[in-house]
């Protein structure tokens, strides 16, 4: 009976507590010395200052004229189990909840890329084997028509009065294309922005892809990823065409209906709540262009031949066109198992950067080179300055918008869940604009052409 009770004295409320804090302040203690060991070693460029409530450590080089300096104040000690467990995408969500207070955001990202190689040792066997799970399963599985769907709602169906807040007015949610007017791609570091830069920037970009697609009025225009409907907006009105547009949003397709009419150009457009792979059959061998921007991230590599047998199956059989514009990844770098970082676990789930030859490759397969490849633009060098715009006109317009958006989402009421929320955009601007800067992901334009179509500067 005696070793029963102290059996059971040890299984009281307070010895269990007590235990759990041990424990966790064990992890603690454990994640701190070890991720202090890997960026003493592996922090070599700029110089990176972290506090917590043991003190403050310092790794790099601390000669202020020589790489980034960026300080991080840790608030709540769970960051450096976080980062242990989770690696860069444990990094983020350390920030999101607000364990942390960064004095450069962009710094502290620009600082993770310098020195990526060196720090290898922040992804851990757990955190490597969550995202490979998330890797395999987008890759075998792919994007199924329900996964579609839910990527679309957690992604697009949020709010638009959020994007309303940072798009500019044709509300094209996609990378500008910047030239002189706007003094280029470095133009509002230099001189500042300017009213009016980003619809320049996007009209100039719709402009571009529909004359690379080679629409003239009477022509029928067939796009895979309505957004609010800039680009069919742009087709219909400028250049006299068509439109069949689809898309997964509701909350998209109820916007870009609105935007429209109000343009008077109801019975130039028609905007279908479908997936791509389920076209009409009236569709086949009907359409003079196909027009697709930034959303062949959500076909998977495993649609890839599929996405382009649509595309070959829709268009005429002379004189088409096909125009496609994504997010890629460089050669060197792509696979068809992408882990799981912070992009595809909070902003756009599951989706898959493809590499130009990857959807080269599959349009010459899937239309038995029936589209034979044009041009291949890389736009990558104007997508910064595109996300510095954003998260510049998300932080002067939000507290106008702050109403609506909270309409369509109850639960940022909680000053808490809003501080997240704001956190998670501003924090995808800048990661992304980084990556794109350092060359880490780009954007592409691919353009295809049928036979007897006669090339852009012939036409």
């Amino acid at each position: 009976m005696g070793n029963s009770s102290s059996s059971l004295s040890l299984l009281s409320p307070f010895s269990l507590s007590r235990a759990t804090y041990s424990l966790e302040s064990w992890l603690v203690g454990f994640a701190r010395e070890t991720l202090v060991e890997v960026c003493q070693q592996g922090v070599t460029v700029g110089h990176l200052s972290i506090t917590d409530s043991q003190g403050t450590y310092s790794f790099g080089n601390s000669d202020l004229e020589k790489g980034q300096h960026v300080t991080i104040q840790v608030v709540n000690d769970t960051f450096w189990t976080r980062v242990l467990f989770g690696g860069d995408l444990g990094f983020s969500e350390a920030y999101l909840v607000g364990d942390i207070e960064i004095s450069d955001l962009k710094g502290v990202i620009d600082l993770w890329l310098d020195n990526r190689s060196g720090l290898t040792g922040l992804s851990t066997l757990a955190a490597r084997a969550i995202s490979t799970i998330s890797a395999f399963s987008s890759a075998f599985l792919g994007q199924t028509h329900t996964r579609s769907r839910l990527n679309v709602i957690a992604s697009y169906d949020t709010s638009n009065a959020l994007f309303q807040c940072f798009l500019s007015k044709e509300m094209q949610y996609s990378c500008g294309l910047w030239d002189t007017p706007e003094y280029g791609v470095k133009g509002d570091l230099l001189f500042g922005p300017t009213d009016g830069d980003l619809e320049s920037a996007q009209e100039r970009k719709l402009h571009h892809v529909l004359k690379a697609a080679r629409v003239k009025p009477g022509d029928r225009v067939l796009e895979f990823g309505t957004g609010w409907g800039a680009l069919a907006i742009t087709a219909a009105k400028d250049f006299g065409c068509s439109v069949e547009t689809f898309t997964l949003s509701i909350e998209q397709k109820k916007l870009a209906e609105e935007r429209i009419r109000a343009a008077g150009l109801q019975d130039m457009i028609n905007v279908h709540l479908c997936d791509y792979r389920d076209l009409p059959a009236s569709f086949e061998k009907s359409f003079d262009a196909f027009v697709s921007i930034e959303m062949v991230e959500h076909v998977g590599s495993k649609h890839y031949n599929t996405y382009f047998k649509v595309i070959d199956w829709a268009l005429k059989s002379e004189k088409a066109s096909a125009v496609v514009t994504g997010t890629t990844l460089p050669e060197a770098r792509w696979t068809a198992y992408q882990e799981e970082d912070f992009i595809r676990r909070y902003m756009w789930p599951n989706s898959s950067l493809p590499s130009p030859t990857c959807l080269i490759t599959a349009a010459t397969a899937a239309s038995n080179s029936r589209l034979e490849l044009e041009s291949v633009e890389n736009h990558g060098a104007h997508y910064p300055r595109t996300l510095r715009t954003w998260g510049r006109k998300l932080e002067a317009n939000f507290p106008q918008w702050r109403d609506a958006v909270i309409k369509d989402q109850p639960a940022l009421q909680d000053p808490a869940e809003l501080e997240a929320f704001l956190r998670k955009w501003r924090y995808m601007f800048v990661y992304a604009a980084a990556g794109f800067a350092k060359g880490y992901i780009t954007c592409h334009m691919l353009t295809w052409r049928r036979e007897h179509l006669a090339p852009v500067d012939c036409a």
